[in-house]
């Protein structure tokens, strides 16, 4: 694995303008951008070249003389413009494609990259949201940005045609200018922080979309699709007033900054009758010089909406650099040592662990960047040391919250612990290549994730190229030939988190992904606990026949799973209270006892 790092093509000097920044990936695309820039320029030229040609045609047929060269030339700029436009946009529009294709990329990349740690503080809708929408309106800036600039070669073609037709009526066109530029700059400066809370309410409602999809059954559950409505309709009237504050800004300035040019093409009618009354001016130069007023509105129409644009594409950008300049805290040493042939001998010396959510940033909306402040939070491990032999089955027990599952999270570096060291055949993990360390750990949890795919998708996972026999195995030693006995067998689709399935069922496919990826390391983290005891008790058999080629740890409450080890670790206040096997806990430890009778009692 690379060395973790700012994501290739971004820029890492956080001091630079965003622009600059993301210019590198911009960069990638140069040679279409220059060819698109080339066919704008030629579009352009031949857009201020038809109101001279009218112009001279006008005069040519108040003389009397042949207008075919005139129809000609205007023919072929039609051509010329029609042509060079198309590629102009269809390259332009294109590269903006592009780039964007690339920034999800190195959003998605980066989101691979961090730390679990960085998911246990971040909102999911915040997430889609900065990696679609906001991405979105960068894109948009580049797709019609350089329209702008095509339009301010057009101004300055134009200009310099006009001045060459009559420096006086240019003036007299061009007067309305700097009041334009001035109120640009006012709604620029309203816009861009509407924008920012624009995309983050945009960014609350996606979340709370989200949960609610998610949640679905916990709502419905407890009935509170009432006030989850009320909820939503809570986010969208902040996002409604932030919309509504930036139409109102542009509906003060937009059409004022659009009137203007027309005022100037007002004057120029006015100050040009009279010009060509005294015959200062041909008729054809009056004509051309009207054409040229009306193309070069063009771009002060379109000054109104690219400052809007760039408005969004910053704070957009700003917001997506937030994800691409977190740096993964779990980082692989660039000397990393390989783990070909992992046996399972495990060592924990010394291990004190916190969980960091409570003195991270909290990604939510738009008070991303305040920090927020929370008391020291309490160690879950303190100084827990334990070891366990290759192909030993050992169960750990313990109180809710006593740091069970830290354990499992810990071994396969999903977070690194505050003090000691964990050790895998005589390695620190610290010191291993991460693909192989989690190669060599899998972990089967209690609520498993299945992708809304097929069921040989889903067990698949991790071994793709898994063969017939090898997966049938697999089922069968999880209990889970019941996939058989289903309409399309090992192809059934299933939804998304795989909810058309009993939750035994999904917990039953998820321990056929992790034997079928064949680990040194094998946990269960109560992953029998939505399977009735018959099919435990079959799924027990087949464990036990194969623990003898793994390393397996038992996270769990039930006896009938703790029986199955051939030692047990009792923890309790984040260490290792006592040990043996299960018979000798329950005669000589009362705590552990109760713990597993209360236990009983509730799941009775």
């Amino acid at each position: 694995m690379k060395p973790a790092g700012k994501p290739a093509g971004l820029h890492p000097d956080t001091s630079r303008g965003w622009l600059r920044r993301i210019w590198p990936i911009v960069a990638r695309r140069k040679t279409l951008i220059i060819a698109a820039m080339l066919a704008g320029l030629l579009s352009t030229t031949a857009t201020v070249l038809v109101p001279a040609v009218i112009g001279r045609g006008v005069d040519a047929a108040a003389d009397g003389q042949q207008l075919r060269p005139y129809l000609t030339a205007l023919a072929v700029l039609a051509v010329v413009r029609f042509s060079a436009g198309f590629a102009y946009r269809y390259g332009l529009f294109g590269t903006a494609h592009r780039i964007e294709a690339d920034l999800r990329n190195l959003v998605f990349a980066r989101l691979t990259e961090l730390s679990f740690s960085y998911w246990d503080r971040v909102q999911t809708g915040q997430i889609i949201s900065r990696a679609n929408s906001d991405v979105r309106s960068i894109q948009l800036l580049f797709a019609f940005g350089p329209l702008v600039g095509m339009q301010v070669v057009l101004l300055g073609l134009g200009g310099a045609a006009m001045v060459a037709l009559s420096p006086p009526l240019t003036l007299v066109a061009l007067a309305p200018l700097p009041a334009v530029l001035i109120i640009g700059a006012r709604l620029r400066n309203r816009v861009f922080p509407l924008s920012w809370v624009v995309q983050a309410r945009s960014a609350e409602l996606a979340t709370i979309v989200d949960e609610n999809i998610q949640g679905a059954q916990v709502v419905r559950g407890f009935t509170q699709e009432r006030e989850q409505i009320r909820l939503l309709a809570r986010a969208a009237q902040r996002l409604r007033w932030a919309g509504t504050a930036t139409a109102d800004a542009r509906a003060r300035h937009a059409p004022v900054m659009e009137a203007l040019p027309r005022l100037g093409l007002a004057l120029v009618l006015g100050v040009g009758g009279l010009l060509a009354i005294n015959g200062s001016v041909a008729v054809g130069d009056i004509v051309a010089f009207n054409a040229y007023v009306i193309i070069m509105s063009v771009p002060f129409r379109m000054i109104g909406f690219i400052l809007i644009q760039w408005q969004r594409a910053s704070a957009a950008a700003l917001r997506v650099f937030e994800i691409l300049d977190a740096k993964p805290e779990i980082v692989e040493k660039s000397n990393a040592l390989p783990l070909p042939n992992p046996r399972g001998t495990i060592q924990f010396t010394n291990i004190t662990f916190t969980y960091p959510t409570s003195h991270t940033p909290r990604i939510t909306d738009a008070t991303a960047h305040d920090q927020l402040v929370f008391n020291p939070p309490e160690a879950v491990l303190k100084n827990l040391s334990f070891s366990v032999k290759a192909g030993e089955c050992v169960a750990i027990v313990g109180a809710t919250a006593s740091g069970k599952s830290t354990i499992a999270r810990l071994l396969p570096r999903f977070y690194d612990p505050d003090s000691g060291s964990i050790h895998i055949d005589g390695h620190d993990v610290r010191d291993l290549q991460l693909a192989d360390l989690r190669k060599a750990v899998s972990i089967a949890p209690d609520d498993p994730f299945l992708f809304a795919t097929t069921i040989h998708e889903n067990v698949t996972f991790a071994q793709p190229d898994a063969d017939d026999l090898a997966i049938q195995t697999a089922l069968n030693d999880s209990a889970a030939d019941f996939v058989n006995t289903l309409s399309d067998g090992i192809q059934t689709e299933v939804s998304e988190r795989g909810y058309t399935l009993s939750g035994g069922q999904r917990q039953r496919i998820a321990i056929t992904r992790a034997l079928l990826a064949n680990p040194a390391v094998l946990i269960l983290d109560d992953s029998t606990s939505a399977i009735d005891v018959e099919t435990e008790r079959e799924l027990h058999q087949s464990l036990r026949q194969r623990h003898n080629n793994h390393t397996t740890i038992l996270i769990s409450h039930r006896q009938s799973t703790i029986a199955l080890a051939d030692r047990v670790l009792f923890l309790n206040d984040g260490n290792i209270a006592a040990e043996g096997t299960h018979n000798e806990l329950l005669a000589s430890v009362p705590a552990y006892a109760q713990l597993l009778e209360a236990k009983e009692e509730v799941t009775a």
